[in-house]
């Protein structure tokens, strides 16, 4: 009886690791942080802008905008304030309609906010 019930507490042990080990990392992978999560809505809003999408572009700027501002909460850094500037400009532009214009914003955001380490 004690090799059944240590032979089934070592099977059980396995079967937890292999189910929970995958759940746990993809839990790390998907907290990139708010830095990183800024510079892919702000990589969206530039291809959107490059599309002549004026709307979808303030949409995803202004999501790579609230990011960028809870990543500064956290720990300032400048390339994060020249960032959060340019996001601001690009949705200024973008409401407007100015495409183009919103989109180098955008494009200068990224810049930016990649450096964000």
């Amino acid at each position: 009886m004690g090799k059944t019930v240590f032979l089934g507490t070592v099977v059980l042990g396995l079967m937890m690791a292999l189910v929970s080990v995958p759940f746990l990392s993809s839990v790390a992978l998907a907290d990139k942080g708010h830095a990183a999560e800024a510079v892919e809505h702000a990589k969206e809003a530039v291809s959107h802008g490059k599309q002549g999408h004026a709307d979808a572009l303030v949409k995803h700027a202004e999501g790579a905008l609230k990011h960028a501002e809870a990543a500064q909460k956290e720990k300032a850094n400048p390339h994060l304030a020249e960032g959060i500037k340019q996001l601001k400009e690009a949705v200024e532009h973008g409401k407007a309609g100015h495409a183009d214009v919103a989109t180098k914003a955008a494009e200068a955001a990224v810049t930016h906010l990649s450096e964000v380490k």
